[in-house]
């Protein structure tokens, strides 16, 4: 008599499959925004950047739906972690790029009150750039 096989490793199976495709979207997304990144072609970086977004929204909620069915596959989930890693580790390059531009132009184009005081005998200046400052 042929053994069965167990009646639960067929949807593990069929869900890993299924969580394979949106993963591999993210995957490729972030190359590209990454290869986008590196050649500092700024229309390129805003296209993959929306692809990425919409690939990463898209495998969250197919991953959220198999968690709730505690049918993640141990290595899909490691997977879609590092690519999690991946997507912050751009972001804080993306922000310190911002700042290292917000800061050539501030040397570049200096706010018109710099050097003014006030009554007060306090200089009068406006937060520059995009940085929030505590």
């Amino acid at each position: 008599m042929p053994s069965q096989p167990l009646p639960t490793a067929a949807p593990a199976v069929a869900l890993g499959t299924e969580l394979e495709a949106p993963l591999l979207e993210v995957e490729h997304c972030l190359a590209d925004l990454g290869e986008a990144l590196r050649q500092r072609d700024g229309n390129a970086i805003e296209l993959h950047a929306s692809d990425l977004h919409r690939a990463l929204a898209s495998a969250v909620e197919r991953f959220s739906e198999a968690a709730r069915s505690g049918a993640v596959p141990p290595v899909l989930r490691n997977r879609l972690a590092t690519a999690s890693g991946q997507v912050a580790a751009q972001r804080e390059s993306l922000a310190r790029a911002t700042a290292a531009l917000d800061r050539a132009i501030d040397v570049l184009m200096p706010d018109e009150k710099t050097g003014v005081y006030s009554s007060r005998g306090t200089a009068e200046r406006a937060p520059r750039g995009g940085v929030i400052r505590a």
